[in-house]
């Protein structure tokens, strides 16, 4: 069983509703209940931001900074861990929203060379209710969905990401203002064949390697079993044929699809185009097709696998942020769920407006109230 690792201390600064605020945690299961609007989300949020990008509602950091503060925000955690304690922090400061390359990270008081230097420590998953609509919502999401799965297994997908999506930028500004710089497009369009290629192979692996974890989901549990795939020309391509293959034959697409892509204003080859596939495997159904009670059943299955491998693969425990997860779940599905997570042996963060949804958990895991900018211990659920 991969080594437990938990955030023991949680100090926020002018993060949303929390002018400053310190708790201590327990590790395994933390439930965070209070009324709607207390900001119960929002102490998930401030954790999801101890991983790469813009944390799970991926707000703008104009957006996180506490209303009357001076712009900024500032989170720090204490972590205990397999490499034993490891202080993490990261913030703005004062009117330093401009982008992700604003926000700045420090382990152990020296400062990181990026945001992916957090995943040498920890990796966090989240299932949050916007993410409800994610089998019936659009591509983008799924994709994004699919991207944050890779990341916690393969810090350096998000690069790939963002150098893929900067070339492509780049290609698409150069089509609209009609450049004829062949030199400049070509040495664009290879460096997009080289890191598409990447992100579908990518893709590709962690799809093949979950869909192996599903299967050992039991055949007839609560969380129905799914089968995924991936919609995508390179990753159809990289499946039969060599990298540098997929890569050459992609780089002249891109070469010969600019009078198209120029007309169309948009780049319509590529990665950014895929779509993960999901079907409810005992139903042989399409996922966007099943009832919204199927639909949650079958993400929870996914990410609670997702969770165990991202465990055997790190050698170290995610933490799990799932925002309102019982709200939806009958108490068999929520026994179940309680029991896989204490399985998982990680620290997972719960949240709901009734503490007593989570009183099967009385004595094995840490209770806290949220009310308005205050955390304090909940009285017995």
């Amino acid at each position: 069983m991969p080594a437990q690792t938990h955030i023991s201390k949680l100090t926020l600064t002018n993060f949303r509703n929390y002018a400053a605020l310190t708790i201590d945690l327990a590790p395994g299961a933390v439930v965070f209940s209070g009324d709607n609007g207390a900001g119960k989300t929002n102490l998930l949020e401030a954790i999801s931001f101890l991983t790469p990008g813009r944390g799970l509602r991926r707000a703008p950091y104009a957006d996180v900074a506490r209303e009357g503060g001076d712009g900024g925000f500032a989170l720090h955690a204490r972590l205990d861990g397999p490499d034993g304690q490891v202080e993490i922090g990261t913030g703005i400061s004062g009117g330093d929203t401009a982008g992700e390359g604003g926000r700045r990270v420090r382990i152990n008081g020296a400062s990181a060379r990026s945001a992916e230097d957090m995943l040498e420590w920890l990796r966090v998953v989240w299932l949050t209710p916007a993410m409800d609509a994610l089998f019936t919502g659009p591509a983008a999401d799924r994709r994004r969905f699919l991207d944050r799965l890779v990341l916690a297994i393969d810090p350096g997908h998000g690069q790939r990401a963002i150098d893929y999506e900067k070339a492509m930028r780049g290609r698409n500004r150069l089509l609209t203002e009609s450049s004829r710089d062949d030199r400049w497009l070509d040495a664009i369009e290879t460096q997009m064949a080289e890191t598409g290629v990447a992100i579908a192979a990518a893709r590709a692996e962690m799809v093949r390697l979950l869909a192996a974890m599903i299967d050992r989901l039991p055949d007839t549990g609560p969380f129905p079993q799914a089968d995924i795939g991936l919609s995508g020309e390179l990753e159809a391509e990289i499946a039969v044929a060599p990298a540098v293959d997929v890569e050459e034959r992609f780089r002249r697409t891109l070469a010969e699809g600019r009078e198209r892509d120029r007309a169309a204003g948009r780049t319509l080859d590529g990665p950014h185009r895929s779509d993960l596939v999901v079907r409810h495997r005992p139903k042989a159904m399409p996922a966007e097709l099943c009832s919204t009670g199927e639909q949650k059943a079958l993400l929870v299955g996914i990410v609670l696998s997702h969770a165990r491998l991202t465990g055997e693969m790190s050698g170290m425990t995610p933490i799990l942020l799932l925002d309102e997860i019982a709200a939806h779940l009958d108490s068999g599905r929520r026994a179940a769920l309680f029991s896989i997570l204490e399985e998982l042996n990680c620290q997972a963060f719960m949240t709901g407006t009734d503490a007593a949804l989570f009183s099967s958990l009385q004595g094995r895991a840490q209770f806290l109230t949220v009310d308005h900018g205050t955390v304090g211990p909940t009285e017995d659920p």
